[in-house]
């Protein structure tokens, strides 16, 4: 990772974030923990003054309302702005992540109508549903979590799992958190690690 001189305006919070705490994420105009900067209309970059693994819990109806908001922008083929993320870290470090595929941009672009990524509860949203997305295409055991015969529904369990589960630097849901936040142990889990994440 390079090094940056990259530095948030005003205070910001991270870390645990209690529940009444959170929904008050998903209403807050602005954040100072994210800059936005345009490049041409057609791409967007979130400079962002914390880690990955320093955003907040979200509430798992705001999770739930970007999903279905997800899902129908999907249907609708909508916006296909390119958008790049640029963390810093604890200590000072810079790491970018790219969003490359079409339907994450679309999922992207859905959670920014619906919550704002220019707020720190959009941001971990969006982080949120990315990784939850490519957890239910990559691990097995999850399967059990989506119902397809109730109109292709995620279980409730799965996602507040995501909403609560700690990220790690990477993007990823760390594995040994969301598995504490899940009613079972999953079966086929290889223990603590990291699942999956936006793609760097």
């Amino acid at each position: 990772m390079a090094q940056s001189s990259f530095r948030g305006r005003g205070a910001c919070r991270a870390g645990a974030t209690a529940p009444s705490e959170a929904w008050s994420l998903m209403t807050e105009e602005r954040s100072s923990c994210v800059e936005v900067m345009e490049y041409g209309g057609d791409r967007l970059l979130y400079r962002v003054t914390l880690p990955p693994d320093g955003m907040p819990p979200v509430p798992v109806r705001a999770l739930e309302a970007v999903l279905d908001e997800a899902r129908a922008a999907a249907r609708d083929d909508g916006d296909h702005r390119h958008r790049s993320f640029r963390f810093l870290g604890r200590d000072g470090s810079v790491a970018d992540f790219d969003i490359e595929d079409r339907d994450a941009l679309i999922w992207a672009a859905a959670v920014d109508r619906r919550a704002g990524l220019e707020t720190l509860g959009g941001m971990s949203l969006c982080l949120r549903l990315l990784a939850l997305v490519h957890l239910l295409a990559t691990a097995p055991w999850a399967s059990r979590y989506f119902k397809a015969e109730t109109g292709s529904r995620i279980d409730r369990d799965l996602l507040r799992a995501a909403a609560r589960a700690d990220l790690t630097e990477e993007a990823r849901f760390d594995e040994a958190s969301f598995c504490r936040n899940l009613p079972a142990p999953p079966t086929g889990s290889a223990g603590a690690g990291a699942f999956t994440g936006v793609s760097a």
